[in-house]
């Protein structure tokens, strides 16, 4: 049985001061002990399905790399904004890059999402949006603790890091409940 738990992290906002990408590197102080984390770029080409035909596989290098490190990674950290209700675009293509095909790395792949954001609801409908796309690739989702940080600019300082107690508590479970999944899951 392997000692370390490896996870992969992905931040759904491209902004260089993304409140989602600052809550995303804010787990990597409250990992449990024995897991690690790798946070990954969804800065990918637009999906199309001519270069990701099994006959074809000519999937662009970065999508490749994408879907290899998803692939190695024991489960995942979705960290996001809500963009008109639902999953912003670019973490959108990003899934639709790594979902496809029988040998996609998202496959039962266990999963906690979470997000901030300065306004009042706190990425809820984003979140109610991935229910969906979680019972399509049979994703075993933590739902507890729920991590909707709404009026973000509150709780993180200049510097991006999370300042606010009850946050660092729901993250520091959610990350504590992916692991015992990850190892229940093991057995």
């Amino acid at each position: 049985m392997q000692n370390t738990i490896h996870l992969a992290g992905i931040s759904g906002s491209l902004r260089k001061e993304s409140f989602n990408t600052a809550l995303l590197k804010s787990c990597l102080q409250f990992l449990p002990e024995g897991v690690t984390l790798e946070i990954l770029s969804i800065d990918l080409p637009l999906y199309n399905g001519d270069f990701d035909l099994p006959i074809v596989n000519d999937r662009p290098a970065q999508v490749t790399a994408f879907r290899e490190a998803l692939a190695k990674a024991d489960g995942l950290v979705i960290a996001s904004p809500e963009y008109n209700y639902s999953i912003p675009g670019g973490l959108k293509n990003a899934i639709d890059w790594a979902s496809r095909g029988a040998d996609s790395p998202l496959l039962k792949k266990p999963v906690a999402l979470m997000g901030a954001t300065p306004g009042m609801w706190g990425t809820v409908r984003m979140q109610a949006a991935f229910l969906p796309v979680f019972q399509s690739l049979d994703m075993k989702q933590v739902v507890k603790q729920e991590i909707m940080i709404a009026q973000a600019s509150s709780k993180f300082n200049e510097a991006g890091e999370l300042i606010d107690e009850p946050a660092k508590n729901f993250v520091k479970q959610k990350l504590e409940n992916l692991k015992e999944l990850i190892l229940q899951l093991r057995k």
